[in-house]
């Protein structure tokens, strides 16, 4: 048998129907498992005024069942056994005397014949779809009932046959419902002529034809694949129209125009062969055509207003400077304990410096004392990258005061980079600052210059370090200083802008703050950069300060995974740690003597150590040094294969178990060797 779910709405909203779907199809899932009912798979799908999941191959009862009820004990008394029966509805002589493998016992098969899939469904469905978790709902009729919008019609139908039960007063039924202007508001459905019913009716069921049919107009427009998501999620019949605006409006920078078009609009931006803007956009309606041009006009007509309050603003806020605004910010709060936004440039601002200096000379603290006669010599130098990165600092968050950026708060930044090279900053400062909130994903480009990267590094590593110094932590999806992002961006730009930053002394020996740096970082490389996670962990526990460095080692090793002896000195490795480990040595005693080695195996392995360890020394690269800690594989098998570390002599095991601590701690720099899983059996002597 086949299910169909159809729950008709008023238009949800486009952001919050992939979660609603997400839900329903694994609670209806679990509800057909949990009532032991095979199905082969479940379909979903949405409209904006329909969420509808289909089922194939139920079953069409569930099967049936068989229990043995254990009783009382062969020689308990009659009366104890005639109050068992009763309860299982039976009398004594029904009941069987077998044993439970441990006595004789009173017991009853009991067989139960499984029920209806049909009735099972309709006594779970109502509270299964109300549990829809929606960010938001809304109650309506008696109030007794909440959903994302009011329900307005339910289609529920094993194979053809009505699954009968009622939701906020609303039965169900086969009677589906079309587009609200194009289509019938009833019709009848089955589950076989379903989707075809509702195309009849203008309505495409389908997400992925909505999307082709959004492509597939032929002016050739910027794609943008959040806004084509949308419009897919906001339209049940999409059509595209072209428009065009009057060319003088792009005299406008492209980004203001694109952001008005995107945001205000739901209009996608069409580009010229050579790549700049073109005077045309394309709009997504939800209608079957527009012959007359009329919704063309409008949409032409409603954008050009648009386009003029831009324009307006754009004039309007080039009447002040960037540096002008910059004390204005002392009115704009940041954040309640961390202050206003102009405390919050001028810790950008010399933390940018900090950062420059520590790019520059990795691993050194710069004392206060030294950043103001740097920061005085670098105000005599305006063509230094330093100078611009401090100047961007100082202007980055001057455009939140503007108007332009009050309309359009998703252009903070951008604005601010515009309006720096409009009023004749350097282009560096301008770049930097339209920069400086990238990456807004982990799929985003990171700033395209050095003073950008060390500006967005600075503005993010201040509000981690301040939200972490007065506990605004993230927990669990509560972030609502999107301070994940800002970590990622950091790990981000740290990797890909090259640059060698100590991750101690960004977070100022903030302990919370590492561990939460730590798990981007494990995220970046692990989930972006797809490293294994035995990987990561072995690097990781090697030393992460050094991003770069991080990289390096993570590189070499999965270069040298696949060679014939890694993998098992990885398992040796492992095997000493656990040795170690049993025999809690913590390093104590009168150190190693060469002198208790035994000839063999224990002092072949102790010379071949020794050469590794000064061939390692002087090798330029990591791939080189685990190629050569590798090599060792021959010596250490042999040790343990002939060698027993636990020896009876006290001085004998503690020199042994020096040695293997010692080129335990030797190689365990570059990685844990013992984080990495492999095959080969471990275990100790």
């Amino acid at each position: 048998m086949n299910l169909l779910l159809e729950i008709g709405v008023e238009e949800v909203p486009d952001w919050m129907i992939q979660g609603a779907l997400d839900y329903l199809q694994t609670a209806i899932a679990a509800l057909l498992n949990t009532h032991r009912l095979d199905f082969d798979e479940i379909r979903m799908d949405a409209t904006p005024r329909r969420l509808v999941a289909r089922a194939h191959h139920v079953a069409a009862n569930q099967p049936d069942s068989e229990e043995r009820i254990w009783g009382p004990a062969k020689s308990a008394p009659e009366a104890a056994v005639a109050g068992f029966a009763k309860k299982q509805g039976l009398t004594a002589d029904q009941l069987e005397v077998l044993s439970d493998g441990k006595a004789e016992k009173y017991s009853y098969l009991r067989k139960t014949t499984g029920r209806a899939t049909k009735d099972i469904l309709a006594e779970a469905i109502p509270a299964l779809v109300l549990k829809t978790p929606f960010p938001k709902t809304m109650y309506w009729a008696d109030k007794s009932t909440r959903f994302i919008r009011p329900i307005r019609w339910i289609v529920a139908l094993l194979d053809n046959t009505v699954i009968p039960f009622e939701i906020a007063g609303v039965p169900s039924g086969n009677q589906s419902s079309g587009h609200r202007k194009l289509g019938q508001s009833r019709f009848p459905v089955t589950y076989e002529n379903f989707e075809e019913q509702l195309r009849a009716n203008f309505v495409i069921l389908s997400f992925d034809e909505r999307r082709r049919r959004i492509r597939a107009v032929p002016t050739k427009y910027m794609c943008d694949n959040p806004l084509l998501d949308t419009l897919c999620n906001l339209t049940e019949w999409p059509t595209p129209i072209t428009g065009t605006f009057d060319p003088e409006f792009l005299d406008l920078p492209k980004e203001v125009l694109m952001m008005v078009m995107r945001h205000h609009q739901k209009y996608f931006s069409v580009a010229k062969p050579d790549g700049t803007l073109d005077n045309k956009f394309v709009a997504v309606t939800n209608t079957d055509g527009d012959p007359d041009g009329l919704i063309r006009h409008g949409n032409e007509r409603v954008l050009r207003a648009r386009f003029n309050d831009a324009r307006f603003f754009w004039n309007a806020d080039q009447k002040r400077k960037l540096a002008d605004r910059v004390r204005d910010l002392a009115n704009v709060t940041f954040q309640a304990k961390l202050g206003t936004y102009l405390e919050k440039t001028e810790r950008i601002e010399a933390l940018s410096l900090e950062l420059l200096q520590q790019a520059a000379n990795p691993g050194t603290t710069l004392t206060e004392k030294v950043l103001r006669e740097a920061k005085v010599r670098y105000t005599f130098e305006p063509e230094s990258a330093e100078f611009h990165a401090v100047r961007a600092a100082r202007l980055s968050k001057a455009d939140l005061t503007t108007e332009l950026v009050k309309e359009f708060t998703e252009l903070q930044g951008v604005i601010g980079g515009l309006y720096a090279r409009a009023q004749g900053e350097p282009e560096e400062v301008a770049v930097a600052i339209y920069d400086h909130y990238k990456p807004a994903s982990m799929d985003d480009d990171i700033p395209s210059t050095h003073a950008g990267r060390i500006l967005a590094i600075a503005d993010k590593l201040d509000t981690l370090r301040g939200c972490f110094r007065v506990g605004l932590i993230p927990s669990g999806s509560k972030d609502p200083f999107a301070l994940r992002r800002a970590a990622q961006g950091i790990v981000k730009i740290l990797v890909e802008g090259k640059l060698r930053l100590r991750i101690q002394t960004l977070c100022e020996s903030n302990a919370q703050l590492e561990d939460f740096l730590r798990e981007r970082v494990r995220y970046y490389f692990q989930d972006i950069r797809g490293f294994k996670y035995d990987e990561v962990n072995a690097v990781l526990a090697s030393g992460w300060d050094d991003l770069l460095n991080v990289e390096e080692r993570l590189n070499s090793l999965v270069a040298v995974r696949s060679t014939e002896d890694f993998e098992p000195l990885a398992a040796s490795f492992k095997r000493i740690r656990n040795i170690l480990k049993q025999a809690k040595f913590e390093g104590l005693g009168d150190g190693f003597r060469e002198t208790f080695l035994e000839i063999g195996p224990e002092s072949d392995l102790y010379q071949e150590f020794m050469a590794a360890r000064v061939a390692c020394r002087l090798l330029p690269d990591y791939r080189s040094k685990l190629e050569r800690i590798a090599k060792l594989r021959p010596s250490v098998d042999r040790f343990f294969d002939k060698i027993l570390v636990n020896a009876p002599d006290p001085a004998v095991r503690q020199n042994r178990l020096t040695l293997l601590h010692t080129m335990l701690a030797e190689f365990s720099t570059i990685a844990d060797f013992s984080e990495i899983v492999t095959n080969t059996k471990d275990d100790t002597k």
